[in-house]
């Protein structure tokens, strides 16, 4: 007997799809059963009936007719709306953390970014930026994105946030996942938007919030 609520069961479908899409082992544009979703989640198939349309809502699934469900596909569409959407979003809520985080965070962020930025320099110039630190500096970046929206402490945003930084991940994990080649230049992109942030200057850190993933944007459609 599963004594588990409805609504626990369809939190842990969702956290299993999102999981395993997050982990490659659904990939963008796949096509995917009800009855191979029960499998790789090990979940019933009530559950995933239930979560069906909340992933239809949400953009990571979408029914081709006679085809079935198909994984969100990355194309130059989800490129683009993804990307405007963090701008939208990212560029204001950097303007209000400015005004509005203490300055033991920005300090907090500030260190953690110099410092993963000393390792990863050192690295680069000896054996070389190996997996471990890039997954370490890849946390550290969706770590300060996230805690800048976070901040505005608004759910209906953090939210939709939430899902877009799904399919952001999805964009990445297709074309331009943080590697050797970007990992340094990206958290000096960070520490521009933190120097902003401490002198306290909200249209310099939206502004510097701005370059950064405009320029992120841009990096994705060239690799299409």
């Amino acid at each position: 007997m599963n004594n588990k609520a409805p609504g626990n069961l369809r939190e842990q479908a969702y956290g299993s799809f999102t999981e395993h899409l997050l982990a490659r082992s659904l990939r963008p544009g796949q096509f995917v059963s009800q009855r191979e979703l029960v499998e790789l989640t090990g979940l019933g198939l009530g559950a995933i009936r239930e979560l069906i349309p909340r992933l239809e809502a949400e953009g990571l699934i979408k029914t081709v007719p006679k085809r079935g469900m198909q994984i969100a596909h990355v194309d130059l569409n989800l490129i683009r709306d993804a990307f405007e959407f963090r701008i939208f979003i990212e560029t204001e809520a950097t303007a209000l953390f400015t005004q509005r985080a203490s300055d033991a965070d920005i300090e907090r962020h500030d260190q953690e970014h110099r410092a993963i930025i000393a390792e990863c320099e050192n690295a680069a110039a000896h054996e070389g930026i190996q997996p471990e630190l890039v997954a370490r500096a890849q946390a550290i970046d969706w770590g300060f994105h996230h805690a800048i929206v976070d901040a505005l402490g608004n759910r209906i945003i953090g939210d939709a946030y939430r899902v877009n930084m799904i399919k952001i991940r999805l964009i990445k994990q297709e074309q331009t996942q943080l590697n050797n080649a970007v990992i340094i230049p990206t958290m000096k992109e960070h520490l521009d938007i933190i120097d902003a942030i401490k002198s306290r200057d909200p249209a310099a850190a939206d502004a510097a919030m701005r370059q950064h993933i405009t320029g992120a944007l841009h990096r994705a459609i060239e690799q299409r």
